[in-house]
């Protein structure tokens, strides 16, 4: 199996068009048409990291932050970065990283918190905007089926927790084929009417390439006629943060101990509690602390993210219970997502989660 193949397989679930514009996911190093003996899963690409890679035969590091952010001009060894890439080289080792794109990703970083806290209802927090496009085509009526299956196939009619969408209406189309072509239907040279069908469908715009490309395949026309337009629908699909509810309610104290638990954290910092019942939570991974004030708006009993501001906790006692734990501690179960794309696809493949705490930060 080539490395390749794996990750077409993250990209499948976590489509790089979804990462942020200041992100660096995807490829870092290497070549991915080499044949894969091995993934090692991380949170960080560390030098202990890549030397447990190279230990276990391993050939390809999955990491969720990116190793690469930043241009390099020259590549000598003076940071962890420049000898990671030095490291990875040396011993053709490829880094692959999937950071935004996963924490937005639906089913990513944030719905697996969710997961382990044990979140009911769970929906995104802040939903991407201008991600989406309409496409709208003309089809006759005999083949409309035939068409509308290959673009929900390539992608197309997901609204919510609905597929299959698409928007149907019956008229008529006129068309003369000149000199030269070779039509479907009608006589060259002649003006002809079909009945057609016009179908409308939404589509997320990194997908617009591959359902153009099934849409030409499955049309019966020599030049069949489409439309793309932008759309400024919100995709509630995809997006920053969650929200959902707890089974049962618990108290401030319940659940804070309960979080620092799950998340094995040493120091859980939080605002003062005020003896709300925590029912509604909404979270973020990472440095989530910017999603604050729409956590607020949904009226969510508390916020849990990785990284809050000194400034951020002044305020808001009577609004929210503020809960932070860590930036590596809420995001150290993404491997676990990494692990089950790949188990699943390939069961035999060998696939292992770094047995290296690469938490920079630590506590006394």
């Amino acid at each position: 199996m080539k490395i390749k193949e794996i990750v077409s397989a993250l990209e499948r679930f976590a489509p790089l068009p979804l990462q942020d514009g200041f992100d660096n996911a995807g490829l870092q190093i290497g070549l991915t048409d080499a044949e894969a003996t091995g993934a090692l899963l991380c949170l960080d690409v560390t030098e202990a990291v890549l030397d447990e890679a190279i230990a276990l035969g391993f050939n390809l590091v999955i990491a969720h932050h990116p190793l690469i952010f930043k241009g390099y001009k020259s590549i000598t060894g003076r940071d962890y970065v420049e000898r990671c890439i030095l490291k990875a080289i040396k011993n053709d080792l490829v880094i692959y990283a999937a950071h935004t794109n996963l924490d937005n990703a639906p089913g990513g970083v944030n719905f697996k918190i969710a997961e382990k806290i044990g979140l009911k209802n769970v929906r995104v927090l802040e939903a991407k905007e201008n991600a989406l496009v309409k496409l709208v085509t003309f089809v006759p009526s005999a083949q409309a089926e035939e068409v509308r299956k290959a673009l929900f196939s390539a992608g197309c009619g997901c609204i919510g927790n609905y597929d299959s969408c698409s928007y149907n209406q019956e008229g008529e189309g006129t068309f003369r084929a000149q000199e030269g072509t070779h039509p479907f239907c009608g006589k060259t040279g002649e003006l002809h009417t079909e009945k057609e069908v016009r179908i409308e469908t939404v589509l997320p715009a990194y997908r617009k390439a591959g359902a153009v490309k099934a849409l030409v395949a499955a049309h019966p026309y020599e030049e069949p006629a489409f439309d793309i337009y932008p759309l400024q629908n919100t995709w509630s699909q995809a997006g920053a943060g969650v929200i959902g509810e707890l089974e049962a309610p618990e108290t401030e104290s319940e659940f804070l101990k309960r979080i620092k638990k799950i998340f094995e954290v040493e120091c859980l910092r939080h605002n003062k509690l005020t003896g709300r019942e925590i029912q509604t939570v909404a979270l973020c991974g990472g440095a989530g602390a910017f999603l604050m004030p729409l956590a607020i708006r949904n009226r969510a009993d508390v916020f849990i993210t990785g990284e809050i501001k000194y400034h951020d906790y002044f305020g808001h006692e009577s609004d929210i219970l503020l809960a932070e734990i860590g930036h590596y501690e809420s995001e150290q179960y993404t491997k676990e997502i990494f692990y089950t794309i790949i188990r699943d696809l390939f069961p035999n493949f060998a696939v292992q989660l770094t047995k290296v705490n690469t938490n920079p930060i630590k506590y006394m």
